[in-house]
């Protein structure tokens, strides 16, 4: 099993087959507009634009478990990226990553890729996961680290 065995739903209510995403690496984030690291956005939106033609797709998730930072649908929420951030990368539907509701991609990345000390709660808003081209987990990143500090990673992982 791996990134690519999941579907996911895009903010327009489409169902998306993470197996279209086979050889490209992905950054995986559940976001907020409302939050402390809300800033994030511009630097995976950097990201995206810096990597994306080299096969980099970062998948941006909307959460409101964490003190209700994303309590936008999904226009608000399409249009607050948009205008605040630029962004163009996918944004999906907005979803649990914790608890009996957590969406079942977000079940498997925390499974695969333990947080500090092994937890298996995803702890805050921009939580980031890198996968590999074939599906794979490559890397999970706390809510601090800013995409900037993941280049080398994402590089590495094109060049393979």
């Amino acid at each position: 099993m791996n990134v690519h065995d999941f579907s996911v739903v895009a903010l327009s209510g489409a169902t998306v087959p993470l197996s279209q995403y086979r050889g490209k690496v992905l950054l995986i984030v559940n976001t907020a507009s409302q939050c402390g690291f809300t800033p994030q956005y511009k630097g995976l939106e950097q990201l995206y634009r810096e990597f994306g033609e080299r096969g980099l797709e970062v998948l941006g998730f909307p959460c409101n478990q964490f003190r209700n930072q994303e309590p936008g649908n999904a226009v608000e929420i399409a249009a607050f990226c948009e205008e605040n951030y630029g962004v163009s990368f996918p944004l999906f539907a907005k979803i649990d990553v914790n608890g009996e509701h957590a969406d079942p991609l977000f079940q498997y990345l925390k499974q695969v890729a333990p947080g500090l000390l092994g937890t298996k709660r995803i702890k805050w808003n921009f939580t980031k996961f890198l996968v590999a081209k074939d599906g794979s987990v490559y890397r999970r990143y706390g809510p601090p680290t800013k995409p900037e500090d993941i280049a080398a990673d994402i590089e590495k992982l094109l060049a393979q």
